[in-house]
């Protein structure tokens, strides 16, 4: 036994499938070594660094192909072309020596592309937040062989529809831009004054930020109710920038994207005066749910409701390969060379003094990615520091809402426009529920 490749970086390491190449001679390996995600070409036999496949301040996400007789790869990268968002991902062809990159599919959107099995063309499917998509037929020389298709929104338009806006704020440090999209009322006014609530998620393995055209997401249908609501990206939130963006959260895993998260508010509110900064709202699901209650704990005068669903609110009893990886496990060296490790993380309950607005906890009984008892211990914490707080256990679902996820966006939506508008539903009926069921055309009994 051999040993090829190592990797050694002083944080966690994030690793992509190994490829062959080149009939078996050459191994493709994807690092972050030099703070950005991209692939090396080893020597399959001695281990051996030929050349870096791809090179450059963006990141390579994966190998789509490879065509050993043309000697190229086929891969999907994002943040490469200048003055687009940098979660924009495109297909790009690149020689096995690292010395020639073509992009293949062009256009200020994000593509997603299905390679044929010969590599000679692929299907580009083509989308962003403020458009329509589209599909084309493109050969592997970037060329456009047929455009396929797009969808007539005629409908939706005439139904009141409205595009969502994508938006660019710099971070708390007044530097790094952070990308978001910004759902308003249909009906919007911009005389009047709105509150605002912010969907997030922390990361570090994603940000919840759509990208793509979805007319039906619970922002959209959010915001119908009189609010503005944002998702936007945070430091730390997400591997698709540099390891540094990536990487942001180490060591902080309680705090690190609430900073970014108030700032962008900030700049909203400074941008559009329609936006009411004192009427703040916030909420996610899993590690949104823990970081809507950080929130609400750590910045008590600026978040004024939450609504916190499924969160890993006590990390140290969450699974360690999300909180001893993402928050880092300390070695230590005694005088006498013994090596010990240490493993510290800040809780949310550590804070449930602090509350001060509108909090609602809840969860699946049978959760089992994050056990119930992260929210059990909050509520916990709560109570013993004598906080008013609502809670509500859904019985038989895991992680996910599953069929109650319906019910349970009437309760948040209710939450929101009681504690942020002042006025809600009281009916004991949720009656939007009540007319979605199927209509059979059958005469009731008496």
């Amino acid at each position: 036994m051999k040993v090829l490749v190592e990797e050694r970086l002083n944080t966690y390491i994030e690793t992509k499938p190994l490829r062959l190449a080149n009939n078996g001679q050459d191994l493709l390996f994807w690092s972050e070594r030099t703070g950005w995600g991209h692939y090396y070409v080893y020597d399959t036999a001695t281990g051996t660094q030929k050349n870096a496949l791809t090179s450059g301040e963006y990141v390579t996400m994966n190998i789509d192909a490879t065509d050993d007789k043309a000697k190229v790869a086929y891969i999907t990268a994002v943040g490469k072309e200048a003055g687009e968002d940098p979660y924009y991902s495109h297909l790009y062809r690149v020689s096995y020596d690292g010395a020639s990159v073509k992009l293949l599919n062009p256009g200020d959107a994000s593509h997603a592309a299905s390679l044929s099995e010969s590599t000679k063309y692929f299907i580009d499917n083509a989308s962003r937040i403020d458009d329509a998509p589209s599909a084309a037929l493109y050969d592997t020389a970037g060329a456009v062989v047929s455009k396929l298709d797009s969808p007539d929104l005629g409908a939706l338009r005439e139904a009141g529809f409205k595009f969502p806006e994508p938006f660019k704020v710099k971070a708390d440090d007044g530097v790094t831009d952070l990308y978001g999209v910004m759902y308003k009322p249909f009906d919007f006014d911009a005389a009047k004054k709105y509150p605002i609530i912010l969907y997030v998620y922390p990361g570090p393995q994603t940000e919840s930020v759509t990208k793509t055209f979805n007319p039906r997401s619970n922002s959209q249908a959010l915001a119908q109710f009189g609010f503005i609501v944002v998702e936007v990206g945070n430091r730390g939130g997400n591997p698709q920038r540099s390891k540094w963006y990536h990487n942001y959260g180490y060591g902080n895993l309680r705090d690190y994207g609430l900073a970014d998260k108030k700032a962008a508010v900030e700049q909203l509110a400074r941008r559009h005066p329609f936006i009411d900064i004192n009427k703040v709202g916030i909420w996610g699901h899993s590690g949104g749910g823990f970081m809507s209650t950080a929130a609400m704990l750590v910045y008590p005068d600026f978040f004024k409701v939450a609504v916190s669903e499924s969160g890993n609110h006590e990390n140290n009893i969450y699974n360690n390969t999300w909180s001893e990886k993402h928050h880092g496990v300390k070695e230590v060296l005694d005088k006498d060379g013994r090596v010990t490790f240490e493993y510290d993380i800040e809780k949310n309950s550590d804070l449930a003094k602090n509350l001060k607005g509108h909090l609602m906890l809840s969860t699946g009984d049978i959760d089992n990615n994050v056990h119930p008892a992260n929210t059990m211990r909050m509520a916990d914490a709560l109570i013993k520091a004598n906080k008013r707080f609502d809670m509500l256990v859904i019985p038989g679902v895991r992680h996910g809402y599953a069929d109650r996820s319906a019910y349970f966006n009437w309760i948040r939506s209710d939450y929101f426009c009681r504690h942020l508008l002042g006025q809600a539903a009281d009916s004991v009926d949720i009656v939007e529920l009540n007319k979605e069921k199927e209509q059979t055309g059958e005469k009731k009994s008496r």
